[in-house]
């Protein structure tokens, strides 16, 4: 709990308001429990991700070991001319020996991997289970300290000061900001339980409809470039990708006359999108960790740091591709690719 609000709290209400005990004893106790159960998630993010890493970087080492094989069969593949008759049956059993050999070590690296992918998988569905389940659970600690510290303002206005209101409302925008926290980790977590069937969907009808449901200031103008196209995939993380990028284009413009303008085209195997702003832009040493979990651009209530890895998230659901190209002051542009279907 707050420190300064609990001396403040226990000074003001010292002589006469016993029955107060339970209610900051309350309260401290949902503090302290859940920042324990948000390290312990971090915790666990931190881990599953250095674990992501080496497996990642095996499967590199053993695809490298895998082209080096493939490169040594090839070679001897075309050094075995089966229709010259000079070559004689010791130095082609050998050769067969040899490619048999080599393709024995193939299978075997082949079957390595699909292992390793699939306790990759399982691993994926626990750690998404795990945050599931433990951002649930903190949401109720934080229910009881907004409304007893909602509850206490109210039956204590007569004594409690500009200093201890100031507290208490630090306390409330506390709740709300891990609040804020707690829904983006349920987002990022649900992404993968979706059981929503694929289907054609018309982009252009899709982002007038978040244009209109969104929060656009005066100032902000949102320009289509072009009519986008229709592509298969689901409503749902089609709609959570292109909001939660025109949201942060739109957060993230400090111009008097701001834009966020949205185009697309396409390429032989891949339609190519970008949503660009002029706003300020994303200095370059942030630009290699903006898709990271917790990953903020500056200190802001208003911000989770979970809505660019769950469009990155999304992206490799589609098995697409997502970059960015960013000036400071200047503004930036998010490019992202999905596979035509």
């Amino acid at each position: 709990m707050n420190s300064l609000l609990k001396r403040q709290i226990d000074k003001k209400l010292k002589n006469g308001l016993d029955d107060i005990a339970p209610f900051i004893n309350a309260v401290n106790d949902s503090y302290n429990n859940f920042e324990d159960q948000i390290s312990m998630l971090q915790r666990a993010m931190k881990i599953s991700s250095d674990e992501l890493f080496l497996a990642n970087q095996k499967l590199r080492d053993e695809a490298k070991g895998l082209k080096e094989i493939n490169k040594n069969l090839q070679n001897v593949l075309n050094s075995m001319n089966l229709e010259n008759n000079n070559i004689d049956n010791d130095d082609h059993l050998n050769s067969a020996d040899y490619v048999k050999q080599q393709s024995d070590e193939i299978i075997r690296i082949n079957k390595q991997r699909e292992e390793l992918l699939k306790n990759l998988e399982k691993q994926n569905q626990a750690l998404n289970q795990y945050a599931h389940v433990v951002s649930h659970d903190l949401k109720a600690p934080l229910r009881s300290i907004d409304t007893l510290i909602n509850w206490f303002k109210e039956d204590n206005a007569a004594i409690l000061d500009d200093n201890n209101n100031k507290s208490l409302d630090l306390v409330l925008s506390n709740v709300e900001k891990m609040d804020l926290l707690i829904k983006g980790i349920l987002d990022y977590s649900a992404i993968d339980k979706l059981e929503v069937k694929d289907r054609t969907i018309d982009l252009n009808i899709l982002i007038h409809k978040i244009i209109r449901t969104i929060t656009i200031p005066n100032h902000i103008e949102i320009i289509l470039k072009n009519k986008m196209p229709k592509i298969v995939g689901n409503d749902i993380t089609l709609k959570q990708l292109f909001q939660n990028l025109i949201q942060n284009a739109i957060k993230y413009n400090d111009k008097e006359m701001g834009f966020v303008e949205i185009g697309s085209k396409e390429n032989d195997n891949e339609i190519e999108f970008y949503i660009k702003d002029n706003g300020i832009g994303i200095k370059e040493r942030y630009q290699d960790k903006i898709f990271n979990l917790f990953s903020k651009l500056e200190n802001t209530d208003q911000s989770s740091g979970i809505g660019l890895s769950i469009v990155k998230k999304i992206i490799d659901i589609y098995q697409g591709k997502i970059w960015l190209e960013s000036q400071e002051t200047i503004g930036t542009t998010f490019y992202f690719t999905i596979p035509k279907q």
